[in-house]
């Protein structure tokens, strides 16, 4: 048993703690409280917290960092991320494990203890097993007019059930691309697999860019022009005629178990609808900017009652995997969120949504012992500000990292 004191303890489900201390055994949360600790190791001038959570990104791209330049237009950044994927399309290439290796890594040592990865090759599964790093696999599916969409999920859900070794740390499930990617009868196909699987989420790109929203309501633009530049055939489909959001939820796809990410060109009536159906928006600031489609509405999120987690999104759209970076372009966008609301986002909020809420995600008992001490300087008075600041990894460290690590 080992007790970590500092000068704040930030449980998120409750108030800052002043001269706080956090009581860890076997990698488990057993006590946390305020004032004198017998035998405390005492960390000094740091901040401890729940370890961030990335809701979304894709790690199988991290050997495009750097190569996909910002854009401001979406569809020549996706346009150029295809042809890049086309280059180098066996998964077990070299470049593309040892990059994904290399960026787990990166998002540990910058405080991130749970990430949603999403990918096409599961790819990553052995990787982050191999890194004892928690995770949440989203095996995504396209086919935007697939010839049999209930076996193509049905060969999906093999491959990952192939994969699942009943770990309590990285968990996989299916999930759909996006509403320009995914047939209806494909999403009707992936729903009705989560519902066959009630511990499982899901996850869906949705309202990211004007362009989707013109195909969607209106299906005229530059997606119907680069689906049929892929070779897809868009004459005989029609457009629902909504937008994208509406077009899921009322499908019945959206609920509480499915990760809306993005939702960049959502109106109020669509945020409205998010809010009511309990779905969760993953934002990620950076890489909605990097790709052309502009600032998410953080404070309308949060001002109309959706629930907000964070992602970085892939390393062909950011500069790195540090939440902390995240979360201090989350602030700039919204400078009238409080900095606990826009915290919990990135911690209890994004586990909950990814299926961890019980483990992880807060400092509480019988929870996880993924926490993480942040270095306070000396001239900062209000910690939960500075943790929106773009704290550099140097000043972050892991609290019994190795149990942590060895817990399940």
């Amino acid at each position: 048993m080992t007790v970590y004191r500092a000068s704040w303890v930030l449980p998120v489900v409750g108030d800052p703690i002043a001269d706080g201390w956090v009581m860890i055994e076997h990698g488990r949360i057993v006590g946390v409280g305020a004032g004198d600790a017998p035998d405390a190791v005492d960390l000094g001038r740091v901040v401890i917290l729940p370890a961030l959570v990335n809701a979304h990104t894709h790690l199988e791209l991290s050997y495009l960092r750097g190569v996909v330049p910002p854009t401001n237009r979406f569809l020549d950044w996706i346009g150029r991320v295809i042809a890049l994927r086309r280059q180098l399309s066996d998964p077990e290439d070299a470049t593309i494990l040892q990059s994904a290796r290399a960026a787990i890594e990166e998002a540990y040592t910058s405080g991130t203890g749970l990430v949603g990865d999403v990918s096409n090759t599961l790819v990553t599964v052995p990787l982050l097993h191999e890194a004892s790093v928690s995770a949440r696999v989203f095996h995504e599916l396209l086919g935007f007019n697939p010839d049999d969409p209930v076996g193509l999920v049905r060969e999906a859900r093999a491959r990952v059930d192939n994969l699942d070794n009943g770990s309590a740390t990285v968990r996989l499930s299916l999930a759909a691309h996006a509403p320009y990617s995914v047939s209806s009868a494909l999403f009707a196909a992936i729903r009705d697999d989560l519902d066959a699987h009630r511990g499982d989420v899901s996850s869906v790109h949705i309202s990211e860019s004007s362009d989707e929203v013109e195909f969607i309501v209106r299906g005229t633009g530059g997606w119907r022009e680069m689906l049929n530049s892929l070779g897809l055939e868009t004459a005989t489909w029609h457009p629902p005629g909504v937008s994208p959001a509406a077009y899921l939820a009322d499908f019945g796809f959206l609920d509480s178990r499915v990760l809306a990410v993005h939702a960049v060109q959502c109106d109020g009536e669509d945020l409205s609808r998010l809010a009511t159906l309990g779905t969760t928006v993953v934002s990620c600031p950076r890489s909605s900017r990097h790709v052309g489609v502009g600032d998410p509405p953080l404070e309308a999120f949060y001002a109309m009652g959706v629930k907000v987690a964070f992602g970085t999104d892939s390393l062909a759209s950011v500069t790195d995997l540090n939440m902390f970076k995240e979360l201090a372009a989350a602030r700039n966008i919204a400078p009238r969120v409080s900095a606990r609301d826009l915290i919990e986002s990135a911690t209890l909020s994004g586990a909950s949504a990814l299926g961890f809420g019980k483990q992880l995600g807060s400092i509480e008992e019988g929870k996880n012992a993924a926490l993480i001490a942040v270095r306070l300087p000396a001239e900062v008075s209000d910690a939960e500000e500075h943790l929106l600041s773009g704290v550099d990894s140097t000043a972050v460290s892991w609290l019994d990292a190795e149990d942590f690590r060895n817990s399940g």
